[in-house]
């Protein structure tokens, strides 16, 4: 995963100022253990960055979005989740989501299948939509075994 450094160069190449929240919120994603919703972001770097308000996270997330820091889901409890993206397909995962609890459990099983046929659907679909496709997300909606 990319550290400061490499965010900021990052940051530069899209035009973009590099702030003290943006940092932190980088880096409370890189160090979580779950997605995370923007209040959860904002509640876990409240004490390092106390003057950063909850419109500032949501709005970072939304710049760190469009510039491929962030995968932006939604959880099925109606507030989206946020995880850092990594580098590379050993990163490459997708989610299965509880609607009932909301819980996320990341998979790669079947990652090298599942690659070769998206691969041949983006083709495809690029083609015949005269269309740039740059990311993909596949996510299964069900009930956890809790819920069930």
């Amino acid at each position: 995963m990319p550290g400061g450094h490499q965010w900021r160069h990052r940051f530069r190449e899209n035009a973009c100022r590099w702030t003290m929240p943006r940092e932190v919120i980088l880096d409370v994603l890189s160090r979580a253990s779950r997605h995370m919703s923007a209040k959860e972001i904002y509640a876990s770097l409240y004490a390092a960055c106390p003057g950063t308000g909850l419109t500032t996270v949501y709005r970072t997330l939304e710049l760190l979005q469009r510039l491929g820091f962030v995968r932006k889901f939604d959880a099925g409890d109606g507030q989206s989740r946020y995880e850092l993206r990594g580098e590379g397909t050993q990163d490459h995962h997708h989610h299965l989501i509880c609607t009932r609890c909301g819980k996320i459990i990341d998979f790669r099983d079947f990652i090298e299948e599942e690659l070769e046929l998206v691969k041949k659907t983006e083709d495809a679909l690029a083609k015949k939509h005269n269309f740039q496709i740059l990311d993909h997300n596949i996510e299964f909606l069900g009930l956890c075994d809790k819920c069930r």
